[in-house]
């Protein structure tokens, strides 16, 4: 009996031998089974990662979403479960793309045209943005709009132009960026409410912001010109503020120490007073004792200054000859 693929219609089949066909009940009985309960394990059993939430639906309605973990769904595609990392950090690039990104997503094909745009005063601009998000309804950002992902990419670049077209060149490039990066995310979390994209905006972030190339070079070196005058201006404050709090600090500590040289001098002259006056009218009491008493009291702090001293009695007559004579004898003995 042969089986070759040239012969199939020459075979005979009602040769064929039956019996030995249930040589394969058994695997037929136990093996079908088996097949069915994998089947049934496979398509019935899902994980949900940590970051992410899921989406269940039942011949295509929504059912229930479900948090991270090992989660069971009907089998045989009747339940269908989306997964989305609703606490990851999502990004969108506009006018640039990084390469190697492992989102092809998160930036388009049409990177030129993203970035080239016209401000208030009808100058043209390069620039370039990225904004932050995450999903923050899982059923309105697969249920609402259709193509979440380019749709938000289409608000944020309408509303980056609108911003941009407020604002003059110089405040797109050098003063105004912080302000605009806070005016278009208020602008595209409002316009992404209205929608019910089911996103929360996190950060509306300017990258590269320039003129147009032929104007560039011009461009730069203005800015330098401002760069140069900045520094001179901070280099200039610098100075003041090492000079002028140590003049300042100076001529506050000479203040103090004169007003506490006066405050001595005034302290000094109260005492002086105080003290003579008391000494008045001790000797308004008793003229006499007190002018003995100040008249020793001067002597005994004069007399010790003076030196080799000879006191002599009033009467005495024959004192200085004998001090001369003595002073001649010792010259002589010399």
């Amino acid at each position: 009996m042969s089986f070759e693929r040239g012969n199939r219609r020459d075979f005979d089949w009602q040769n064929i031998d039956w019996g030995r066909m249930e040589d394969f009940r058994p695997l037929l009985f136990w093996g079908v089974p088996a097949m069915l309960l994998a089947l049934l394990a496979y398509t019935s059993v899902y994980t949900v990662q940590a970051e992410s939430q899921g989406v269940v639906l039942r011949f295509g309605k929504y059912i229930k979403t479900v948090d991270p973990g090992l989660r069971y769904k009907l089998p045989f595609g009747v339940d269908q479960v989306s997964i989305l990392p609703v606490k990851r950090q999502l990004k969108q690039e506009f006018g640039f793309g990084t390469e190697g990104a492992s989102d092809t997503k998160q930036y388009s094909n049409e990177q030129a045209e993203e970035r080239s745009m016209v401000t208030g005063d009808l100058n043209a601009a390069t620039v370039e943005w990225i904004i932050q998000y995450r999903i923050r309804d899982p059923q309105f950002y697969l249920f609402e709009v259709r193509n979440p992902g380019d749709t938000l990419r289409a608000i944020s670049e309408s509303v980056m132009r609108t911003v941009v077209g407020d604002r003059t060149v110089d405040e797109v490039i050098t003063v105004g960026r912080q302000e605009i990066e806070a005016e278009a995310l208020v602008q595209l979390q409002d316009v992404v409410n209205k929608y019910q994209l089911g996103l929360s905006i996190d950060q509306v972030q300017l990258k590269n912001v320039n003129p147009p190339v032929t104007v560039q070079p011009s461009f730069n070196e203005v800015n330098q010109a401002q760069q140069e005058r900045e520094k001179m201006i901070n280099v200039a404050n610098g100075e003041y503020n090492k000079v002028v709090p140590r003049a300042s600090g100076e001529a506050e500590q000479k203040i103090q120490a004169a007003e506490g040289y006066a405050l001595k001098r005034v302290n000094e002259a109260e005492g002086d007073v105080s003290r003579f006056n008391a000494v008045l009218t001790e000797y308004l009491k008793a003229p006499e004792v007190t002018k003995r008493r100040i008249y020793i009291e001067t002597m005994r702090a004069v007399v010790p200054n003076l030196g080799k001293k000879i006191i002599l009695d009033e009467e005495a007559s024959q004192i200085l000859p004998l001090l001369q004579m003595s002073t001649d004898t010792q010259r002589g003995q010399r």
